[in-house]
């Protein structure tokens, strides 16, 4: 399986990518509809879709990552520029004791148990911040076999936007709070950390939120 890595670089004068870039649903849309319809009930998983936007010195990168070769003809003529190439050399070269920069913008939370939730009047998903979510961080990195070496966080503002669900004339307002996560680490598990960076880490991996990429330190972040 090869697993691919597409840089778009959106055109401010876009009125495509100014309007997508306001609401994570639409952005949403607008990657999925790089990818073939009809492929069952969750076809961002299917295809293994994941993306952020990075804020770089010249505009708003928006990475995105899948399992499936986008059709890159799909986004609007006027909507930027775009690149994607394989992560298989990346993906093949981790090995045990690899040192890595790394960086994930991710919905850290946690699931109080009902007892707690009555006690202290809790929903049941609550974001995590600070302190917190850096410690959220550091457990998701030992599952993803890595040894954490620095971490820095900082938070962002929430993905949010509205969605109407299948088969509901409801309208659902989507709000994940996020933290961007950077630093170094050690590699421990090759495998551990190769399925980490397919399925994402964390919730909201439709709404740009999840995605790891990795870079060795000798070299810049992807």
């Amino acid at each position: 399986m090869t697993v691919y890595l597409t840089r778009i670089v959106p055109d401010p004068r876009s009125r495509d990518a100014r309007s997508d870039a306001r609401s994570a649903v639409d952005t949403h849309r607008r990657l999925m509809s790089l990818f073939p319809d009809h492929t069952g009930p969750d076809p961002r998983a299917h295809f293994g879709v994941l993306h952020r936007t990075d804020d770089t010195p010249t505009g708003p990168h928006l990475l995105v990552q899948s399992t499936h070769h986008p059709d890159l003809a799909q986004l609007p003529p006027t909507y930027g520029t775009a690149l994607t190439r394989p992560l298989d050399p990346l993906l093949d070269a981790l090995r045990p004791g690899l040192t890595i920069r790394y960086r994930c913008v991710a919905s850290p939370v946690r699931k109080p148990g009902a007892t707690t939730r009555a006690l202290y009047n809790l929903p049941p998903v609550v974001a995590l911040t600070g302190t917190a979510a850096e410690e959220w961080w550091l457990r998701q990195a030992d599952k993803a076999g890595l040894k954490t070496l620095s971490l820095h966080s900082t938070p962002l503002d929430a993905a949010h936007g509205t969605r109407t669900p299948r088969d509901s004339t409801h309208t659902q307002r989507i709000n994940h709070k996020r933290t961007r996560f950077d630093g170094t680490a050690a590699v421990i598990d090759a495998d551990q950390l190769r399925t980490a960076l397919t399925n994402g880490i964390g919730r909201g991996k439709a709404y740009g939120c999840g995605l790891l990429t990795i870079a060795p330190t000798r070299t810049a972040h992807p």
